[in-house]
C-alpha cells in the first residue's frame, strides 16, 4: 500500500530517510522532515508492506528554475528509497508515479530530478521511467577566509 505521508508518519519516515541520506543525525532528519510536511510545496510518499514501512518518495514543487524545463512550477524528485529486502518489485516505479500524479494535480507540466554522477542505478531508473538527460555539473568550493574556532 501506498499513501502520502503525515505527521503521524515521522518517526517511520526518518528513520528511512536516514538511509538514504546518512549524513544526518535522527533528530536533525526528523526537524527537517517536519517542517517540509507541514509544507504544501513538499509532498512524501509511504510504501507500507502490512504495517511495515518498507519505502518512501519525496517530491516538491519547484518555482526557481530547473535544468532542461520551460515552466513553473516543476515538479521535483528529491529522493527515492526502498529497503533492500523489497527491491525488484516495482515499488520505486509506483512512488515515482504517485509523485508526478502529485506534482500534475499541483498545475506542474514537467517533472525532474537528478542524482549523483557516480550513482549509476540512479541513472539507469530515471532513463529506464522516462527522464532524458539535459545536463552534467561538477561542483566547485574554495575558501574565502580561515574558519574561526
Amino acid at each position: 500500500m501506498i499513501r502520502k505521508a503525515n505527521l503521524t508518519d515521522l518517526n517511520a519516515l526518518a528513520e528511512l530517510a536516514l538511509r538514504l541520506w546518512p549524513n544526518h543525525t535522527f533528530n536533525e532528519m526528523r526537524l527537517e522532515l517536519e517542517s517540509l510536511l507541514k509544507n504544501p510545496s513538499a509532498a512524501f510518499f509511504l510504501y507500507f508492506d502490512g504495517d511495515l514501512p518498507a519505502g518512501f518518495a519525496q517530491c516538491q514543487l519547484r518555482h526557481d528554475y530547473v535544468e532542461g524545463t520551460h515552466s513553473s512550477p516543476v515538479g521535483y524528485l528529491e529522493g527515492v528509497f526502498v529497503l533492500k529486502s523489497h527491491r525488484g518489485r516495482g515499488i520505486a516505479v509506483k512512488l515515482l508515479s504517485q509523485c508526478e500524479h502529485w506534482a500534475a494535480e499541483n498545475g506542474c507540466f514537467e517533472f525532474a530530478s537528478d542524482c549523483e554522477l557516480t550513482n549509476e542505478a540512479s541513472y539507469a531508473f530515471h532513463l529506464r521511467h522516462g527522464f532524458r538527460e539535459v545536463n552534467r555539473v561538477i561542483c566547485f568550493c574554495k575558501k574565502l577566509q580561515p574558519e574561526q574556532d
